[in-house]
Formats: structure tokens, sequence, C-alpha cells
């Protein structure tokens, strides 16, 4: 009986220490898993943004809603105001002075457009490279169900629990200017043509950031994962007013001559 209960109590320890690291593999394998979902749709996303991609409807089925963070400053660079524009399949709701016509992103044009919206504009809405004779500023988010992963959660799948409960989330997309040096804008013998060929970089050459946070949860909140994919893009954004949006698109084969100050 003694030996029995020893091996009881050996065996017992050996459980709770089994037990123990379950969670652990569980939780790591889970990370590992949405990690490559990540990658995977990171993929998908930055091509089609650089390359400006027309079509790609079955991003609608991903792609729940878009939410651009603005805010607008005077001509002299000062701060005027903030808003906020929310778009999801059905209608678009917007703040002034923005268009106020409903903008669904019921086609892959719409999601591409939307994203692909400069991190800087002018108060025409034009690409620019700074806010220095004001515009605005844009913090474009996406809420994204995920493009891959298990099959029984993509459409034509219709139920809500299994819908609502798949991997989802969020893409922070930031088309960003490249940097220069402000200090160049008047000509010096030395350097007679710098500033135009810093204007015609800056016009076409972009940096393309794209920040994934995950998961998305049932309550609104965000996990810890973080991750961050950066690319250059050569070639100008080309923009297209539609249905009372703006949308921008990265166009690689056209760019800016530069212009000889002499």
């Amino acid at each position: 009986m003694v030996e029995i209960a020893i091996c009881l109590a050996i065996i017992g320890v050996a459980l709770v220490a089994i037990i123990g690291v379950l969670p652990i593999g569980l939780r790591t394998q889970r990370d590992v898993r949405e990690e490559t979902l990540i990658n995977q749709d990171a993929t998908v996303f930055m091509e089609a943004i650089r390359n400006g991609a027309f079509g790609l409807n079955d991003l609608t089925n991903y792609v729940y809603a878009i939410t651009n963070y603005w805010g607008s400053y005077n001509p002299n660079g000062t701060f005027n105001k903030n808003g906020v524009n929310g778009y999801t399949y059905s209608v678009g709701n917007t703040t002034p002075p923005f268009p106020m016509s409903p903008f669904p992103i019921n086609s892959g044009t719409n999601i591409i457009g939307l994203l692909s919206t400069p991190e800087f504009t002018d108060l025409s809405f034009n690409p620019t490279n700074n806010l220095f004779s004001g515009g605005y500023s844009n913090h474009v988010v996406a809420y994204v169900r995920s493009l891959s992963g298990e099959a029984d959660e993509k459409p034509p799948q219709d139920n809500a629990l299994i819908v609502g409960g798949s991997f989802a989330y969020r893409i922070l997309s930031v088309n960003a200017p490249v940097a220069m040096d402000t200090n160049m804008f008047t000509l010096t013998p030395f350097q007679p043509n710098q500033p135009p060929y810093n204007a015609a970089l800056a016009a076409s050459l972009h940096e393309l950031r794209l920040t994934f946070l995950w998961p998305q949860l049932p309550n609104g909140n965000l996990g810890a994962g973080r991750q961050t994919f950066r690319t250059m893009v050569a070639g100008q954004i080309s923009q297209i007013f539609t249905n009372g949006q703006w949308l921008y698109f990265y166009q690689p084969q056209a760019f800016t001559n530069v212009v000889s100050a002499q």
C-alpha cells in the first residue's frame, strides 16, 4: 500500500506539471497561428495598395468598416479642428468639410481607394508633402476579418455567431511622403537644382506602412498583437472623385519630372 501511495503521489505531481504546461502550449499555438494569418493577409493588402489595384471585390467580404480620423490645419499651418469619417458596406458617415453624401465600401476599388488616402492632403484634397500651407492629416483604420484561416468562417458562411467569432484585426494604413530636407527651399550656387529635385522626389516616392493590431475582440478592444509592414512605392498618387468621395491610388509607372531651375 505504501508503494502504491508513493506512485500515486509521483503521478499526481507529474500530472499537475503537465496540466500547468498545457495552457502555455495552447497560447503559443494560438499566437503562432495568428501571426501566420497576419503575414499572409499583409501580403495581399500591401500588393493591392502599392499597385493601385482596381476590382478585388472579394475584399468586401472581409473589410467590414473603415474609419478616417482627420485633423484640419489653417493656411498658416496652425491646427483648426478634427473629425471622423466612418464607412461600412451599406453607408458612410462624414463630418464637414468633407462631402456629406453616403459612401459605402461595397467594392474593392472603394476599399483600396480609402486605404491609400495620403497621410497629408492640402485644402483641395490633393496629396501634399507637409501642412505648412494648411490641409488635412489623415489617420485611416480598417476593421478586417481575416482573409486566411478556416474555410467554415469564410463566405458564404452567414451564421452570425461563427462570423462574429472569427479572427479579426485592425489595419492602420499610413501613406507618408518621403522624408526630405526642409531647410533647402532656396537655390544655392553649388546646388542649383536641389529644391526641384527634392520636390520631385517627394512627389514620386512614398513610404507605405501597414500596422496590424490583433485580435479585434467582441467588446471592441484589441489584444496585444502588433506588427508593422513597410515598403517604398515609386510613383505618384492619383486621385478620383466619385459619389462625393475622394479616392486615391498609387500609380507605380507615373513619375514627376524634375524641372531645372536654371
